[in-house]
């Protein structure tokens, strides 16, 4: 249990790095357009810049939820690992070590969810 905690640590900070990315992400306007009126370019140029690239919201959105499916992968691999092994010790202790291994997989995925939940709002809100 001692690496399901480490995986979950490091998948909080995955979701709280992105959420990182979305507040700079907002602190700076949130799009090209803004960025380009504090630079001091035309407006007109900056609108084209605006519609060719994607928006900071955008890519702040990308990193949160990549950066949560990547966590959630390894902490997933890890954990099966581990319970495999295991099983394969004390084949005798299946049944309890398989319901702990879906309860562990069930709240690594809830983060998961909860960063795409993130990555939605930074999308549609911010």
């Amino acid at each position: 249990m001692k690496i399901a905690k480490k995986t979950l640590y490091v998948v909080l900070a995955l979701a709280f790095a992105a959420a990182l990315v979305a507040l700079l992400s907002a602190m700076f306007g949130g799009n090209a357009i803004a960025l380009a009126d504090t630079t001091g370019e035309p407006v007109a140029a900056a609108e084209e810049a605006a519609a060719a690239a994607p928006s900071l919201t955008s890519i702040g959105a990308a990193v949160a939820i990549g950066l949560a499916a990547l966590g959630g992968a390894i902490a997933m691999g890890m954990a099966i690992a581990k319970a495999m092994d295991g099983i394969a010790r004390q084949p005798e202790a299946e049944g309890k070590i398989r319901s702990t291994l879906m309860l562990g997989l069930v709240f690594i995925e809830t983060v998961v969810i909860y960063a795409l939940v993130v990555a939605i709002l930074i999308m549609f809100i911010v």
